[in-house]
C-alpha cells in the first residue's frame, strides 16, 4: 500500500507519532532554526538545538540528525533536515523543503508514521509549499523490492505522513493533489525499474493499457499486423531485431469542457543494446531505462484524468526492444516513416527518434494545439547538463513554457537551441536525412532536428531529452531513489495546465 497524508492544525503537544520532522537551515555562524525546530526546541524544555549542535549538524542539505526525545515529548524521535543556506532576502526555495522532505522520509526507514513541521518553514503554508512537503515526503518513501526474495524483517519507509498546519481543512485539497501525483510519479519508477525480461514491448503496452482503463481513457494498442497495416515503418525496423514484437499504444483522455487538445509521445525502448551498432558491456544494464519517456507520458495522461482537467490529452507510444540478430535493422537500411518521409540509417543505436518519428506522426494528425514529447534520446544530453538536467528544445515558445513549468516543480531542464546549420548533418545522399550524424558535436540537438522533421510547420512543440535525469545511477539524494526518478511527470501536468490556463 502507498503512503498515506494527512494534515492536522492541533497542537504539537497533543499529537504523536514514530517521529517528527523539523527543518534547520545553514547560516554563516552556525545552525538556523526555522518555526518549527523552535517550537520543538521549546516543547523538549531547550534541549534539541543544542543537542544538534553537539551532534555536528550543520543544516546542509540532504543532512538530516536524528535526536533522541528521551521522554521530554510525544515523539521518540526528532529528525532535523537541512535546508541548506537561505535565499537572499530570507526564506528557502520550495525545492529546497521538497528535498529536506524526501531526505528525512529516507533517513527514517523503520519509523511507521511521521509528523512534519516543514510547511511551517517561511510562514503561513500556501499551495506550492504543501505540495513541495507533500510530495518530498511521498516520494522520499519510495522503494521498489518487487524483486527482493526476502524482505522480512527489512525496515520499511515510513507509511503515514501528518503535516501540521494553521488550517487543516484548507490543506486538505493540495494535499489529495500530492496523493495523486506520487501515485503516477510511483507507477513511473516502478515501470522504469522492472527488468526488461518482464517488461517487453508487448507487457509494457498491456501494463499501460491497464492503467489506462482504470483511469477511464480510452485505449488502442497496436500489434505487429496493425503496424504494418499503418505504415509505421520506424518503429517495424527497430523492433525487428527481437524475438518480441514492436507496438504502439495510443491513450486519450476528453475533459469536460477540454479547451486544449495535447498531445503527447513518449520513447519506449524496452531494452537498448545498441542493435547491430551494439554498445559497449560497460553499463548496458542502464538501458533498462530506456522506456522512461513512454512511462512518464503514461503516468500523465493517467494523472490528467484523474485530476479531471478541461483537456484533450492524447499519449502515442512507440514501443520495441532493440536487439541484434539475423533480423534486424542495418546500417545503410532505408527506413519509410508513417507520413512518407524517408531516413537512411547510419547507426541503429541511435534507435530512438526512428520510433519517435513514426509516432510524432501519428499524434500530429490528431490536429493538437501541441506536442510535448519526452525521451531518453541521446548520451549527449548527459554530456551537455549532467545526470540531473533535462534539455529542452522545439519552438521557442513551448520550450520556454516547459522551462518555466520545470522550475515550479522542481524538475530541472534547461533551454537548448536547435542551430540551423546543425540540420546540414543530417543530410542523406541517398534518403530524405539519416537518423545520426557522424560528428558528434552538439548530438542532443542534431537529434532535436531529427525529430523536427515530423512536426508540422507551426505547430507548439517541445522535446525533453531526460537521457540522464529518469534514471539515478548513483547514491539516493533528496526524495530522488536510486533508479527509477519519474521525471518529467510534473513538469508535464504543469505545462499542460498552463496551457489550459492559456485558453
Amino acid at each position: 500500500m502507498p503512503p498515506t497524508i494527512s494534515a492536522t492544525d492541533r497542537p504539537l503537544e497533543k499529537l504523536s507519532a514514530d517521529a517528527l520532522v523539523v527543518g534547520i537551515g545553514k547560516g554563516p555562524d552556525g545552525l538556523l532554526p526555522t518555526p518549527g525546530a523552535e517550537a520543538v526546541d521549546r516543547l523538549l524544555g531547550g534541549r534539541l538545538l543544542p543537542a544538534l549542535a553537539d551532534l555536528g549538524a550543520r543544516g546542509a542539505e540532504d543532512e538530516v540528525t536524528r535526536v533522541a526525545a528521551l521522554g521530554q515529548g510525544p515523539f521518540p524521535v526528532v529528525a532535523a533536515v537541512g535546508l541548506g543556506t537561505p535565499r537572499t532576502g530570507g526564506g528557502y526555495a520550495d525545492e529546497a523543503v521538497r528535498r529536506a522532505a524526501g531526505a528525512a522520509s529516507r533517513a527514517l526507514s523503520g519509523r511507521g508514521s511521521v509528523v512534519t513541521l516543514l510547511a511551517a518553514v517561511g510562514g503561513t503554508p500556501d499551495e506550492p509549499r504543501l505540495h513541495a512537503v507533500g510530495e518530498g515526503s511521498l516520494l522520499g518513501a519510495y522503494e521498489f523490492t518487487a524483486y527482493k526474495s526476502d524482505s522480512a524483517g527489512r525496515p520499511v519507509p515510513p507509511r503515514e505522513f501528518t503535516v501540521v498546519v494553521p488550517d487543516a481543512g484548507a490543506a486538505k485539497g493540495p494535499l489529495e493533489r500530492v496523493r495523486v501525483v506520487a501515485h503516477a510519479v510511483t507507477l513511473v519508477r516502478d515501470l522504469v525499474n522492472t527488468p526488461p525480461n518482464d517488461l517487453f514491448p508487448a507487457e509494457l503496452a498491456a501494463r499501460g493499457a491497464a492503467a489506462g482503463k482504470r483511469a477511464g481513457l480510452d485505449v488502442e494498442v497496436l500489434d505487429e499486423q496493425a503496424l504494418v497495416a499503418g505504415g509505421y515503418g520506424g518503429v517495424l525496423a527497430v523492433g525487428g531485431g527481437s524475438a518480441r514484437g514492436p507496438r504502439l499504444l495510443r491513450l486519450t483522455y476528453r475533459g469536460k469542457r477540454a479547451r486544449k487538445k495535447v498531445a503527447l509521445v513518449g520513447k519506449g525502448i524496452t531494452f537498448d543494446s545498441g542493435g547491430l551498432s551494439i554498445k559497449p558491456a560497460a553499463n548496458m544494464h542502464h538501458m533498462t531505462s530506456d522506456m522512461a519517456g513512454a512511462a512518464a507520458v503514461i503516468a500523465t495522461v493517467c494523472l490528467v484524468a484523474e485530476l479531471g482537467l478541461p483537456v484533450e490529452v492524447t499519449a502515442t507510444v512507440p514501443i520495441a526492444e532493440n536487439l541484434p540478430s539475423g533480423t534486424a535493422y542495418r546500417p545503410a537500411d532505408v527506413v519509410t516513416f508513417r507520413n512518407g518521409k524517408k531516413a537512411e540509417i547510419t547507426n541503429t543505436d541511435a534507435e530512438g527518434r526512428v520510433i519517435l518519428a513514426d509516432a510524432l506522426a501519428r499524434a500530429a494528425e490528431d490536429s493538437p494545439d501541441a506536442i510535448l514529447e519526452t525521451s531518453t534520446l541521446t548520451g549527449a544530453q548527459l554530456v551537455a547538463l549532467g545526470s540531473r538536467t533535462a534539455g529542452v528544445m522545439g519552438s521557442d515558445d513551448m520550450r520556454d513554457a516547459v522551462v518555466a513549468a520545470s522550475a515550479r516543480c522542481g524538475e530541472a531542464m534547461w533551454a537548448m537551441p536547435m542551430p540551423a546549420e546543425l540540420r546540414r548533418g543530417l543530410d542523406s545522399p541517398v534518403a530524405d536525412f539519416v537518423n545520426a550524424n557522424a560528428d558528434r558535436m552538439g548530438g542532443m540537438l542534431v537529434g532535436a532536428h531529427f525529430l523536427a522533421e515530423f512536426v508540422p510547420d507551426g505547430l507548439p512543440w517541445a522535446h525533453i531529452d531526460i537521457a540522464g535525469p529518469s534514471y539515478n545511477t548513483g547514491a539516493p539524494w533528496g526524495y530522488t531513489p536510486k533508479g527509477g526518478t519519474g521525471v518529467p511527470v510534473r513538469t508535464l501536468l504543469a505545462t499542460i495546465e498552463d496551457l489550459i490556463a492559456a485558453r
